[in-house]
This record gives structure tokens, C-alpha cells and sequence, in this order.
């Protein structure tokens, strides 16, 4: 059962630096008779980037959609803001792994915003009040200047700053992302942690980013939170990145015991 309740910000005073944060607690998700998660807890702030990882089959992707109401699970999702007095739902955005595109699809970025945005076709009506809103929104991103170009005809990296974009419109009290740099090259990974940094800083964004790049993850993210089915380990990412627990988890001992001989930390 999907549950969400809403709190006022005296009941989230403690341990919260902000006016929002976010509470996951006692999350679980079975299908059929497979636990795929189980007694996830977690406490996040609004204004940081908090990385999940994890080995293959941990459950990461799927506390995602859960937390997205896409699949049945248990336990609570808990928004706390205080604006004015008022409490309200949380806006969510979502960036996806990847989108499945028709190459040569004539379907351009404006295209897509315009129909996300409008009642009309995207060919039908173009306000340039609207043209205008989708390039600032574009802008937010470094990607302005992929208005016009053809969604066919961009790279996996500058797809996914356009698909962060799009999960801005409106601005999210909570952004997901799950993996959106996968199968990226390097200078489009920098570029999308960077923009997704000084979004967490402009906006201050509770974020939540499923991620398999380590290195990354050690230079962006707040809290790093390594989950195998359940909550493993949480804390910073020089804590978590550096614990026994991780490299029992990757199976990676060896490196630490090299690291401890004077070999290279990960």
C-alpha cells in the first residue's frame, strides 16, 4: 500500500537543515514471492544530492518507481515542507536511464517541451511567450542551444540534459534520477553532474541519484546511501566509499588491502 502523510516542520525539526525534507520509512517491495526491498529507511534534505548505489540486482531502480507510485510497495513516503504555514504534496520530477528514441523522427527538442506544455499540437501553435519559456528552460541545463535540433540527432549526453530539462518544468521539490548517465562518455558525465550541482544549489533540490559512477558520486554527493535489498550503510561518501561494508559488497577486498600497502584509494 502506498502511503503519504504530511507533517508539519516542529515534527521534522530534529536533524532537519532546512524547511523540507523527505523521510522513506520502512519501504519494502515483493513481487510475487521475491523481496527486492525490504526495511529501507532514509532521511533526506532538501538543498542535497544524495547518491544510492549498489551491486546489480540491489533494488535501486526499483525504489525509484516506487517512490515514483509505479509499483505497489509498503511503508511510508513522507514529505515535510513548511511555506507560509501551509503544508502541500511534493512535486516530482524524473530523469530515466534512457528514452527510446525514432532516429529519424522530425520530432525537434521544442516539439517536445511544446507538447508536454500545451494543449495544441506542437506544430499547430507556437507562441514565441512559449518558445521563449521552453529556450530559459533549456538554459537552466547549458542546453539552450539545442532548441531546434532534432531529438534523433542528439548525443546520449546532451538527451539526457534535455530530459533534466524537462523534469524541471515545473521545478520539483524532489528530482529522481536513475542512472541518467549510463553508456555516457566522460565529458557528458562531467557536464551532467556539474549542471545537476548548481541545479541542487539554485533550487535546493532534495535529490536522489542512482548511480554506478563511483568517482562522480565521491565529488558530487552529500550522502551516499549503499543499498543491497535494504539500507547497508549511509554517511558521507569518504564514510561509505571507504568502509568495509562497501568493498565487501563489490567484492573488492583485495583493492582495500592494496590500498592499505600503499596502493591507490578507489
Amino acid at each position: 500500500m502506498t502511503e503519504t502523510r504530511f507533517h508539519n516542520h516542529d515534527a521534522c525539526r530534529q536533524g532537519c537543515c532546512g524547511l523540507c525534507c523527505t523521510k522513506i520509512e520502512d519501504f519494502g517491495v515483493t513481487i510475487g514471492s521475491t523481496v527486492i526491498l525490504k526495511n529501507v529507511n532514509l532521511h533526506i534534505h532538501c538543498g542535497e544530492l544524495t547518491a544510492i548505489i549498489g551491486p546489480n540486482g540491489a533494488g535501486k531502480s526499483t525504489l525509484i518507481k516506487a517512490l515514483l507510485g509505479e509499483i505497489p510497495h509498503t511503508g511510508t513516503l513522507k514529505f515535510v515542507q513548511y511555506d507560509n504555514g501551509l503544508l502541500k504534496a511534493p512535486v516530482m520530477g524524473y530523469v530515466p536511464q534512457s528514452l527510446n528514441l525514432d532516429t529519424t523522427s522530425p520530432t525537434s527538442v521544442l516539439d517536445l517541451f511544446l507538447a508536454c506544455r500545451s494543449k495544441y499540437p506542437a506544430w499547430l501553435i507556437r507562441r514565441k511567450r512559449e518558445v521563449y519559456k521552453v529556450k530559459e528552460q533549456l538554459d537552466r541545463v547549458n542546453a539552450g542551444h539545442l532548441l531546434s535540433r532534432r531529438l534523433g540527432a542528439l548525443s546520449g549526453g546532451e538527451l539526457q540534459r534535455v530530459l533534466l530539462a524537462l523534469a524541471l518544468d515545473p521545478v520539483p521539490e524532489i528530482l529522481l534520477l536513475d542512472e541518467p548517465v549510463s553508456g555516457i562518455d566522460q565529458n557528458g558525465l562531467e557536464l551532467f553532474y556539474e549542471t545537476v550541482s548548481e541545479l541542487r544549489n539554485a533550487y535546493d533540490l532534495s535529490i536522489i541519484l542512482v548511480s554506478h559512477d563511483l568517482d562522480m558520486v565521491r565529488r558530487y554527493a552529500d550522502r551516499v546511501v549503499l543499498l543491497n535489498k535494504t539500507v547497508l550503510m549511509a554517511g558521507t561518501p569518504e564514510e561509505v566509499l571507504n568502509s568495509d561494508v562497501f568493498f565487501d559488497t563489490f567484492s573488492l577486498r583485495w583493492q582495500k588491502e592494496k590500498r592499505g600497502k600503499g596502493g591507490t584509494a578507489l
